[in-house]
C-alpha cells in the first residue's frame, strides 16, 4: 500500500488537517506506529489514549469529529475504527494469496455444480449434488460434504470440513479447522451399554457469519442446528445438535452451548461460558466470561457466575466470599465469648 493523506482521506470520506501530501505505506495502533503508518483514536474522552495520541509517531491517525486537534496531520471522520478497518482490508488484500480456479488436484464430484469465479485449493474434495455459489473461496484441504451449499462469496479456510446437508450462507468466513455438521453428542442407555443416536439433520450457517478456527457447529438429531445472520463465533466454540442461534450474537472462545438451546437476537457469551441443554436466552441478553448459565435467561439481563446471577449480586458474593476468613475468625470469637458467659 503506498498512498498520499489525501487520497486515503478521500476514500473513507475524510477531511484533512495538516499535510495531505504525507505518503502512508501502512496501518498501525498509536503506540506502535511509525511516519509512514496511518492509525486511529478510538475514545478520546480517555486520558490514555490522548497521552498515547501525543507520543505516537504515526504520519497520519484518523480522528472525531469532535476531536480537538493539535499541530499534527488527521484525518477527520465520521467513525475512526471504521476507517480504519477499511484501510486494513486495503492491505489484507494485498498481502492475500487465494488460489484461482480449480486446481489440478482437486476432487469435484460430476454432479457438484460450480458457480462463477469460484476458486477451488489443492487437494479439496467437493462431493455429489454439492454447489458451489459465485465468488467463493475454497482454500487447500477443505471438504464439501454431499448436498452441502457454499453461499457466494464465502471464503473457507484450510482444512474446513463440511459434512452432507450443511448450508452456508452468503459472504460468511470459516477459519482453519472448522467443522460443521458432525453428529451431535446423542446417546441412550439399554442393554448394558451406550447406544448412539443417530443424527439425520442438518446445519444452517446464515449470510455474514464469522466462525473461529477449530470450532464446531453440531447437526441436528432431526431439524436444523442454525446460526443466525451476521453473528460472530471465536475459536474453540462448541455449538450443539439444535441449537438456534438468532442474527448478530457473538460467542467469544470456548464458550460451549449445549443441544436444543436457543439464543436470541445480539445475545453475546463471554468466554469459557457453558450453556445447559434446553435453555432459552432471550434477545439482547449479555453474559459475562467463566459463567454457567443453568436456566432460562430473560430478555437485555445481564449476567455474571456459577451459576450465572445478575452481576451486581454475582459481585456482592464474590465480596462477601473475599471475608470470609475474617467472617470465620470474628464468628470463632463470638462463640468463645458466648461460652465463657455462658
Amino acid at each position: 500500500m503506498k498512498f498520499s493523506v489525501t487520497e486515503i482521506a478521500a476514500a473513507v470520506q475524510g477531511r484533512v488537517l495538516g499535510d495531505g501530501n504525507t505518503v502512508i505505506e501502512g496501518a498501525a495502533a498509536l503506540g506502535e506506529a511509525t511516519a509512514k503508518d496511518v492509525s486511529f483514536i478510538r475514545d478520546a474522552q480517555k486520558a490514555d489514549v490522548i497521552e498515547l495520541y501525543r507520543a505516537s509517531k504515526a504520519g497520519a491517525i484518523f480522528v472525531p469529529k469532535d476531536f480537538q486537534f493539535d499541530a499534527r496531520t488527521a484525518i477527520v471522520v465520521e467513525s475512526p475504527i471504521a476507517a480504519f478497518c477499511h484501510i486494513l482490508s486495503i492491505i489484507a488484500h494485498e498481502i492475500d494469496i487465494r488460489p484461482h480456479g480449480i486446481h489440478a488436484s482437486a476432487t469435484v464430484s460430476p454432479s457438484a455444480k460450480l458457480g462463477r469465479g469460484v476458486s477451488v485449493g489443492p487437494q479439496c474434495v467437493i462431493e455429489s449434488d454439492a454447489v458451489i455459489e459465485d465468488g467463493a473461496c475454497l482454500m487447500a484441504q477443505v471438504y464439501v460434504g454431499a448436498r452441502s451449499r457454499v453461499g457466494a462469496n464465502s471464503l473457507l479456510y484450510p482444512q474446513v470440513v463440511l459434512r452432507e446437508g450443511v448450508s452456508v450462507g452468503k459472504n460468511c468466513i470459516l477459519h482453519p479447522g472448522v467443522v460443521l455438521g458432525a453428529d451431535g453428542y446423542g446417546f441412550f442407555f439399554a442393554g448394558g451399554r451406550h447406544n448412539k443416536i443417530p443424527h439425520v439433520g442438518g446445519v444452517v450457517i446464515e449470510d455474514d457469519v464469522e466462525i473461529g478456527a477449530n470450532s464446531c457447529v453440531d447437526r441436528a438429531m432431526t431439524g436444523t442446528t442454525v446460526v443466525g445472520r451476521g453473528s460472530k463465533i471465536d475459536n474453540l466454540v462448541q455449538v450443539g445438535h439444535n441449537v438456534q442461534i438468532g442474527p448478530l450474537a457473538l460467542l467469544v472462545s470456548q464458550v460451549a452451548i449445549g443441544g436444543s438451546s436457543t439464543l436470541g437476537a445480539g445475545v453475546i457469551l463471554g468466554g469459557q461460558t457453558g450453556v445447559a441443554d434446553h435453555i432459552t436466552i432471550g434477545d439482547g441478553a449479555r453474559v459475562g466470561g467463566r459463567s454457567g448459565i443453568t436456566k432460562h435467561v430473560e430478555k437485555g439481563a445481564t449476567l455474571f457466575g456459577m451459576p450465572a446471577k445478575p452481576v451486581a449480586e454475582e459481585l456482592k458474593l464474590q465480596a462477601l466470599t473475599r471475608r470470609l476468613p475474617e467472617i470465620f475468625k470474628e464468628v470463632r470469637k463470638l462463640r468463645e465469648l458466648i461460652g465463657k458467659n455462658g
